[in-house]
């Protein structure tokens, strides 16, 4: 039995008897949906390029009944945060903190034309919060399976209609709780298959499953979560985003995707400004860095895919501004110690790294990061090694 799967079978009967305890009652069923890795591609995904996650072994568990009115009870196992609320009190802001990821779902479904009922909901989130591993993604995805399945809504089915599911989860996550981020996150836990790389172009939403077999390649990927704040709803994010569609409308494209490579010095020459220049000459060239990692992992190359990982920290750290001095420290030390290439991976201003290390020297980099991280005063890191695991799915 694999770590994950251990970890499953733990996870259900916690969330299901959490239920019974708060509710009175069993729940119907648990639903569970992954965090993610971006491998490669970060703040791509609202410049209609590309991004490449993976799906977490690590899962976030939604036990859940419906209601026969359109009453909303939410618990969790790990906040002692409750809500209770009518779903036509649901909107922008309300209600706050983590309920909105939940509730915001059931309201986003219904936008979408569905009819909804209340539901009671216990969840477990065994996704690191705060880590960039899309904690919040993992929630809405999990309450989104329960709501398909419990409501009959048929939004499971094939990856066309969990692209669907995937965009009314974005809706809730962008309305509801206020976060701009783009669709990644969503379609990595929704649409992911395990053991492959989820090529997302977000520009027409089409995806291609990419080879990601860690063992056969004698490798690991590390992720490296420094535990240093990670909040994409302080402004940092927007304004991110901002930057990047000031360029579009003065490049006169719908987005910087459609932006070449080849004509990046060019349209770099047309923007006065140089934070906006830095910002483009990230996303354009990070875009490019997707496409030549996807052609070294379906060429059988895992290992050369380091180098880029380490080009993409160096420009997410310098022209988009989105890291911190806990993840330069955490990629530095990871290479010098015998990684193949890191970079940090999420939103940035905190949260994880990742490091993709052959597996003899895994022990000794994470040794190494976390003596690093005690030297400067920084708090312990959590280092741990992860596969690209399963989307969405019922459990029990």
């Amino acid at each position: 039995m694999s770590a994950a799967s251990a970890s499953a079978e733990a996870a259900e009967p916690t969330v299901a008897q959490a239920f019974s305890e708060a509710f009175g009652t069993v729940p119907s069923g648990v639903w569970s949906a992954p965090g993610r890795v971006n491998l490669i591609g970060e703040h791509t995904d609202y410049n209609g390029g590309l991004c490449l996650p993976i799906a977490l072994p690590q899962r976030t568990y939604a036990a859940v009944s419906l209601r026969p009115d359109r009453r909303v009870r939410l618990r969790s196992v790990q906040s002692s945060q409750t809500y209770d609320l009518g779903l036509d009190e649901v909107r922008a802001g309300n209600p706050p903190g983590w309920g909105a990821y939940a509730a915001g779902v059931l309201w986003a479904l219904e936008q979408a034309g569905h009819q909804i009922s209340g539901v009671d909901l216990m969840v477990d989130g065994q996704v690191p919060v705060g880590a960039g591993l899309s904690s919040s993604a993992a929630l809405e995805c999990a309450v989104a399976a329960a709501a398909s399945d419990l409501m009959a809504l048929d939004l499971l089915g094939d990856d066309g209609v969990r692209e669907a599911l995937a965009a009314i989860c974005v809706n809730a996550e962008n309305t509801i709780a206020g976060a701009p981020t783009g669709g990644m996150d969503q379609s990595a836990a929704l649409r992911s298959q395990p053991g492959f790389a989820l090529l997302l172009d977000c520009r027409d939403g089409s995806i291609a499953q990419v080879p990601f077999d860690l063992a056969a390649h004698g490798l690991s990927l590390l992720v490296m979560d420094t535990r240093a704040k990670h909040a994409l709803v302080d402004g940092q994010y927007a304004q991110r985003r901002s930057s990047c569609q000031d360029a579009a409308r003065q490049l006169d494209v719908s987005s910087l995707r459609e932006v070449a490579f080849a004509d990046l010095d060019d349209a770099l020459g047309r923007l006065p400004d140089s934070v906006v220049r830095a910002r483009t000459r990230h996303v354009v060239t990070e875009i490019e860095r997707v496409r030549q990692s996807v052609a070294l992992l379906r060429a059988d190359r895992m290992a050369d895919v380091g180098p880029l990982f380490n080009a993409s920290h160096a420009s997410m750290r310098d022209d988009f501004e989105i890291s911190c001095p806990e993840l330069d420290v955490a990629v530095e030390v990871a290479m010098a110690h015998g990684a193949l290439g890191a970079r940090m991976t999420g939103g940035g201003f905190g949260g994880s790294a990742i490091a993709l290390v052959p597996v003899e020297r895994t022990a000794g980099v994470t040794r190494a990061v976390i003596q690093a991280f005690a030297d400067r005063g920084f708090g312990t890191p959590d280092c741990f090694t992860v596969t690209a695991g399963e989307p969405a799915r019922r459990d029990s």
